[in-house]
Parts: C-alpha cells; sequence; structure tokens
C-alpha cells in the first residue's frame, strides 16, 4: 500500500502578484496580448516546477486562470450570453475579458470586448469563501460546444515540460447550480451540457490524460431530489469516457449525500477532513474497495501549521489497509504562496504558519513518515510538535481583560434606545436630507500617486509629517469634488487606508500582518488578510482624526466609516482554537469603542460596513440560524449605543442577500446600501415578500468594470428599485467602494448618479402634485 500526495490546485497569481501585474498591463494597453500569455505561461511553469520540488506527486494542471475558473469553465462549453454578440466560434481574449469586466463602447483594445457598450456578467463569492467567481448565464435553448482549447493547451504545456499532470475540471452540475437561468431551469440543460464534458474527456484521453479532477463542491449543499438524480446522470454517462475521474469535494462534509456518491461510478473521491473530520469513518464503510481515497488533511482555507503527529497517528492504520492520497481539504488558491517571504513577521508567530509551499511540504513529509515509518520525517515532526505546544502555551493569545469585558454585556448592549421611526424623525430632523440622497460607499481611487506616496512612507523616504499633509491634500480637494457635484452625504476618500480590514486589523491587538501574504479575490484584485491569532481589543481610537479632519472641510454630514466585525472576522485567517462567535464579539467590542468616539467628536453618520456577512454563512441551511444569531448580534454590539439622531448605515456586497433577507432587517441598521447593478435590481425580489423597515441603497453604478454607466441607465435602475422599495426609503449610492477605479472612470459616473437622483426627485414632485389636485 502506498501513499502518495496531490494538490488540488496551487495560487496562480506568483511569489509577488506577477499575474496581477501583468493583467493591469494588458487591460491598460501597455502590453500585448503575446506578452500576458507568455507571463502566464512561466508562472504555470514555476508552480509546476515547485509542486515537484516541494514533494507533490500529483500535480494539476487547469487550475490557473486569467481571471476565474467558473469563467474559465464558460468559455470552455462556449455558454456565452448573447449581449456580447459571440459568432460562436472560439471565445477570445477579448470576448473572455468583455465578460469578466464589462466592455465600454468604443473599445477595441486589450480585452474591453467589443466595440459596443456592454455590462460582465454577474459576480459573487465562491461558496463562503473571499473569492469572486463569474456567474454563468445560461437561456432557454442553451447550446454547448468546445468553445476553447485552454484546459488541453495547458495539460500539453506540462507535459512538453516534464509533467503528467492530472487536469482539473469543474463539474457539470456544480457548474449548473452555480448559474442562472433565463427561461429555463439551469439543471435541465444537463443532457446538452453532458455531451459537450464526455468530448472535453474524450479529448483529454486522447492526449494522455490517466486523471481528470472533476470537482462537485456542490455534493457538501443540501440537495433536493432533481440534483440528487442530476449526480446520477452525469457519472453513470461521463464514468466511461476514458481518463479516471477523482470526484473532488471540499468545503465541507457529504452528509446526507454520501449515500449518493458512494453509488456514484468513479474512480476516487476527495474528502475535505478540515471542515469535516468526522466524514472519514462513514465513508470508508460505503465506499467500494477499488475506489482511490484522496484525503483533505491539511487546511487549504487558513493557514496555521498542522499537528503532523498526530495527523500520522489519525491515518497509520488506514494507510496500512489501502493506497491513499494525501491532499489540501481544497484549493491553495485561498492562502498565499510561500511563508519564507515574511522576514519581518514575528518569529514567534512565524513558526505557527503554513503557507502554500510549506502546506505542500506538510503533505510530503506526512506521506513519507506513513510509507516509510515515522522516524523517515524525524525533523518534521519535531517541529511541528514544537510550534503547537509554543502556540497553546504563548501569552500573546490570551488577554482576561478582554473574556471579563466580553462576560459583563448583557442586553442592552445589543438595542438602540427607540425603534426605527422614532430614530428616523430625529435623524431627518438633524440631517435635512433631499428624497433620494446620494452619497457614495466610502473610499474614493487609490491613484498610483496615492500607492506610490504610501510606499515611500514605508520605505523612509518621506517622513510622517510630509506623508500627513500629502494625505490632507487629496482629502481636501475629494472633499471639495464631491461639493461641486452636489452629494449629499460625503466621505472622506480613504486615501489613509491600504485596505478596509488591515487598516483596522493593524491598530487592533491581536492580529499580525504579512508583507507577502497576497491571496486573490478576484481578477487581478488581491488582498492580504490579517492574521488573527489572539484575543482582540483596542488600544487607542483608529479613525476619529482624519473623519474630523475632512468634516471641518464642509458644512454637508461626512460619514464615519468603519469595518464591521463580521467582516473583519471573514476576511482575516482567524485563529482555530476558539469559535469564531467568540473572537467576532470582541471585534464588536471595539468596533463599538470607536463608533462612540465618533459620535463623541460630532459625528452624524456612522457607516459599518458588512460586505462579508452573507459569505460567512454555513453551506448547511442546518447551520443558518446559529451563524446568524451570533452575526448579527456581534453587528449590534458594534452600532448599539448611539442616540436617536446618529444614524448608522451598513453596506454589503457581491453576495445573494434574498434568503436572509429577515437576518439583515435584525441587524436594525439605519440604512443599508448593496450590490444591485449587476444583477438589475435583481437582490431586491426579496422586499416583495419582506416589508423591509429601514432606508436601502440598492448600488447603480457597478465599480466592479471599466465602464461608465449614464444617467439614463442609472435611471432606469431606481425606477425598477422603487417597484420594491417605497421611495421614501431609497438612497442612491454605488455598488462598493471606488478604492479600484480610476478618476476619469468615477468623475462622469458619480455626476451622472447625482444626476439621476434629481431626475427621481423631479418625478415625486410632479406625481406629489398630480396627486394633490
Amino acid at each position: 500500500m502506498t501513499v502518495s500526495v496531490a494538490t488540488l490546485g496551487f495560487p496562480r497569481i506568483g511569489l509577488r502578484r506577477e499575474l496581477k501585474f501583468a493583467l493591469e498591463s494588458y487591460w491598460a494597453g501597455k502590453s500585448s496580448l503575446a506578452e500576458l500569455q507568455a507571463a502566464a505561461a512561466g508562472l504555470r511553469a514555476l508552480n509546476w516546477t515547485r509542486q515537484k520540488a516541494l514533494g507533490a506527486d500529483i500535480l494539476p494542471s487547469n487550475d490557473f486562470s486569467l481571471y476565474d475558473h467558473v469563467l474559465d469553465t464558460s468559455a470552455l462549453i462556449g455558454a456565452v450570453p448573447a449581449r456580447y454578440d459571440w459568432a460562436g466560434d472560439s471565445v477570445d481574449p477579448d470576448l473572455y475579458f468583455a465578460m469578466a469586466r464589462g466592455a465600454p463602447g468604443g473599445a477595441g483594445h486589450a480585452g474591453c470586448g467589443h466595440a459596443h457598450d456592454t455590462t460582465a456578467q454577474e459576480m459573487t463569492k465562491w461558496f463562503d469563501t473571499n473569492y469572486h467567481f463569474m456567474v454563468p448565464e445560461l437561456t432557454a435553448g442553451q447550446r454547448f460546444k468546445i468553445a476553447s482549447t485552454k484546459i488541453f493547451d495547458e495539460f500539453e504545456e506540462a507535459k512538453a515540460l516534464g509533467y503528467a499532470t492530472r487536469p482539473v475540471l469543474l463539474g457539470p452540475v456544480s457548474y449548473l447550480m452555480l448559474a442562472k437561468g433565463k427561461a429555463v431551469e439551469p439543471l435541465a440543460l444537463l443532457p446538452q451540457l453532458l455531451d459537450t464534458y464526455a468530448d472535453i474527456l474524450a479529448r483529454l484521453a486522447g492526449a494522455g490524460a490517466e486523471w481528470v479532477q472533476i470537482d462537485e463542491p456542490c455534493l457538501v449543499l443540501d440537495l433536493d431530489d432533481a440534483q440528487r438524480t442530476a449526480f446520477a446522470r452525469a457519472y453513470a454517462r461521463l464514468a466511461t469516457r476514458g481518463p479516471k475521474l477523482m470526484l473532488t469535494t471540499y468545503f465541507g462534509g457529504l452528509g446526507d449525500n454520501l449515500d449518493l456518491v458512494a453509488e456514484l461510478p468513479v474512480h476516487g473521491l476527495h474528502l475535505d477532513l478540515v471542515r469535516a473530520p468526522d466524514q472519514l469513518e462513514p465513508a470508508l464503510a460505503r465506499l467500494q474497495p477499488h475506489v482511490l481515497l484522496s484525503l483533505g488533511v491539511i487546511d487549504g482555507r487558513n493557514i496555521w501549521r498542522a499537528n503532523l503527529p498526530d495527523l500520522y497517528w489519525r491515518l497509520k492504520a488506514l494507510a496500512g489497509t489501502r493506497d491513499l492520497v494525501l491532499a489540501p481539504s481544497c484549493s491553495l488558491l485561498h492562502v498565499p504562496v510561500d511563508l519564507a517571504l515574511e522576514t519581518a513577521l514575528d518569529p514567534e508567530i512565524a513558526q505557527w504558519l503554513s503557507f502554500a509551499a510549506q502546506k505542500v511540504e506538510e503533505l510530503a513529509a506526512l506521506a513519507k513518515a506513513l510509507n516509510e515509518g515515522e522516524d523517515a520525517s524525524f525533523a518534521a515532526f519535531s517541529a511541528s510538535r514544537i510550534a503547537a505546544v509554543a502556540r497553546q502555551t504563548s501569552p500573546k493569545i490570551h488577554d482576561p481583560a478582554v473574556a471579563a469585558r466580553l462576560a459583563a454585556l448583557d442586553a442592552d448592549a445589543t438595542r438602540r434606545a427607540s425603534p426605527f421611526a422614532a430614530r428616523r424623525e430625529a435623524q431627518q430632523k438633524r440631517l435635512a436630507l433631499p428624497a433620494y440622497p446620494t452619497t457614495t460607499i466610502g473610499s474614493f481611487p487609490q491613484t498610483p500617486e496615492v500607492r506610490k506616496a504610501r510606499a515611500a512612507h514605508i520605505k523612509g523616504e518621506i517622513d510622517d509629517a510630509a506623508y500627513d499633509q500629502y494625505l490632507r491634500v487629496e482629502t481636501r480637494a475629494a472633499v471639495k469634488w464631491q461639493e461641486e457635484i452636489g452629494l449629499d452625504v460625503l466621505v472622506h476618500g480613504e486615501f489613509e487606508r491600504n485596505d478596509m480590514v488591515q487598516y483596522f486589523g493593524e491598530q487592533l491587538a491581536g492580529f499580525a500582518f504579512t508583507r507577502a501574504g497576497w491571496v486573490q479575490s478576484y481578477g487581478s484584485r488581491c488582498v492580504r488578510p490579517p492574521i488573527l491569532y489572539g484575543d482582540v481589543s483596542r488600544p487607542a481610537p483608529m479613525t476619529v482624526d482624519w473623519w474630523r479632519y475632512a468634516q471641518d472641510q464642509t458644512e454637508r454630514p461626512m460619514k464615519g466609516m468603519l469595518t464591521g466585525p463580521v467582516t473583519i472576522l471573514n476576511w482575516s485567517f482567524v485563529r482555530d482554537d476558539q469559535p469564531r462567535a467568540e473572537s467576532c464579539r470582541q471585534i464588536a467590542l471595539a468596533i463599538r469603542d470607536e463608533v462612540h468616539d465618533l459620535e463623541a467628536a460630532g459625528a452624524a453618520i456612522v457607516q459599518i460596513d458588512e460586505a462579508a456577512l452573507r459569505e460567512g454563512l454555513p453551506l448547511r441551511r442546518s447551520e443558518w440560524q446559529h451563524y446568524l444569531d451570533w452575526a448579527v448580534e456581534s453587528f449590534r454590539i458594534a452600532a448599539s449605543g448611539v442616540r436617536d439622531d446618529t444614524q448608522v448605515h451598513t453596506h454589503m456586497c457581491y453576495s445573494e442577500f434574498n434568503d436572509i433577507i429577515r437576518a439583515i432587517g435584525a441587524m436594525d441598521a439605519d440604512v443599508i446600501s448593496i450590490e444591485t447593478a449587476r444583477s438589475q435590481m435583481e437582490l431586491l425580489g426579496a422586499f416583495e415578500t419582506y416589508a423591509y423597515p429601514n432606508e436601502v441603497g440598492p448600488g447603480v453604478y457597478d465599480i466592479h468594470s471599466p465602464r461608465i454607466p449614464g444617467e439614463r441607465e442609472m435611471t432606469d435602475l431606481l425606477t425598477l428599485a422603487a417597484r420594491h422599495v417605497p421611495p421614501a426609503q431609497i438612497w442612491v449610492n454605488p455598488d462598493c467602494g471606488l478604492k479600484t477605479r480610476q478618476w476619469d472612470e468615477v468623475r462622469p459616473a458619480l455626476v451622472a448618479m447625482v444626476a439621476a437622483a434629481k431626475s427621481m426627485r423631479a418625478r415625486a414632485l410632479v406625481k406629489e402634485a398630480y396627486l394633490a389636485k
């Protein structure tokens, strides 16, 4: 019996975000398609070489993507929405990037699409991660065909370098379950899709692929009878098409889907034993002996070092009875590339961590011990054991004062003093805002000049005083411009902030930060999640000085801008030695202190962004309520305790909110702004069956696309919104912060947004006058 090591996917971005810079250079017209493709090929070659050198036996191909692997699948099978005017041959780079980013009118270069104005596909979170995927759009009569050769090209590319890889393919049923259908239920398209998948598998077999990793993450969800039938039909058809199929599940356990999976005629099965360690024994009892088991024993979602001796003793007996593959729980896409780059990280904390490269080394050491005996990995096991003990006993972890404060919380800490109706009256009196009030979500463009100044400050090339003065100039200009275009509620632009989570984490106790710990969020967008390793508290105010400076520049209300506790938690690498709910409440108390300080400084509006509330929702409905209870409670801890006339906003983006709308209502924010532009206000459908009591800002400007919407387009969106939400409750704002956009995009878009709001106000006045007659 042998134990081998596989990786299910490796980070695409490169050690130093080479993919990000290559993409953005191409999109800006500064480099050619050939240069982009050469950079991508170089990253793939390095990834294969690195994984092999670290000890992986089974390497993936087609895990790399220029934007998103779900979009790659749409390109592969020719699922191109009609608005892109596709000729039906192959999906070229311009079309691919137009589907990802939209296409501004008149574009003719660098992936910006065809020469007409086209919106991007909808984007949402990949299960419960902070990775975003492009939602497939399918229609009645949809036809599929092989329209991209990427999966075949990359298999051949690896083979030419001497690597026999296992291609990665998103499974047909999960693809359809993640899709949205227009006048069709996506699963009804399965028979046609299976024809194309059968062709793909046959072509891979002809190229020499022995195995294909076919990802079906939807197998860890609650499934209805139609979905179960779809899985059975799909694999009865595909299991005989040539390559052996490694059916890959992750982000949870199979649970009541185990019986279904056990009957599928696949050759291998991957189980996530990090999220669902208890599923191993039931799986062993149900699976046929010939099914090759791939065990996800190293956490692909978090950065904590594994306890290798514990894993060894857990797997030792099983390794003597059957062949095994050891793997991360999921693709390593979700963790940074290499801990070796972190030369400035606290050495005590660093020894507790493991990034993608180290995780492959952990797997190799574990496999070697299982194949040759524990002593074969003596050094790795000793280091693992020492790190585990050091982390458990470190004084950096626990703060008795934080525990005492949490224990003293009572129910009043989660309640506003008055119901919304009374608060609204007090806020209207204080703020005197017009109908359809306009605002933005918080950030303004982080231009190359802003980033250059920040980098120079970090390197010590400019001192604190010079950097502070630069930020003041930027802030003052942004405030003045907002006044000039007529925005009603202003923001300071957040030029001093590197990231909406990192900025706060750097000022809170209990967090550590990396210099090169980047992970992909979507496309070229990368983030460096903070490492939440210990108890959280706020040593000093974090935002008050910048809010006060910005408010001094204007008579209009200036929002205080904060990131909420659930989002800070979900967008960090979170400690795994206590319940997530406990960590979230600790963060909530720290944000509560900041809210109170902003109010004391004079802030009439405080926005507490909870962009990641929906993202953290468990994948199984039976676990939803527990999560929503503590998530909503944490927000209310942060937001309560202010006066009635202090208006609390929150913001959420790129998630499906309809199924948790009542929990959002229970947050009791005075105003919630949400992403709705890409979905054409589809997300507001929930308001037809649930009378949302407070005010809503449905986004009318898709900020994740370079295209600039006009006044008419935004007015149409607001007209749609008014069908779902009473106009008196509607705010006007973009979908999200404007940090990633350029000023030459933002300026005309926001001017058009203000004009759209004024148009809606004029309509309302006309209607009011008519009704008065």
